[in-house]
């Protein structure tokens, strides 16, 4: 996927998260990693909001496993 295409998508999703409920960003979560990861992997600089953005959505997920953790 051309770098354009990337920079579109990971917009695109990042207004999706923006607009949804918790369980749909958790969903959401790992494409949304692979889209910035491919970025950075082709040497884009990242805006700061979309890194901070993936680092919310990671913590939210990680979150998460321990919610659903038996006691």
């Amino acid at each position: 996927m051309p770098i354009r295409e990337l920079k579109q998508r990971a917009e695109h999703l990042e207004n999706r998260i923006s607009r949804s409920d918790y369980l749909e960003r958790l969903r959401l979560q790992p494409e949304f990693s692979r889209v910035i990861d491919r970025l950075r992997a082709e040497g884009v600089r990242v805006p700061t909001h979309l890194s901070n953005l993936e680092y919310s959505l990671a913590e939210e997920a990680i979150e998460a496993q321990f919610d659903n953790m038996p006691v």
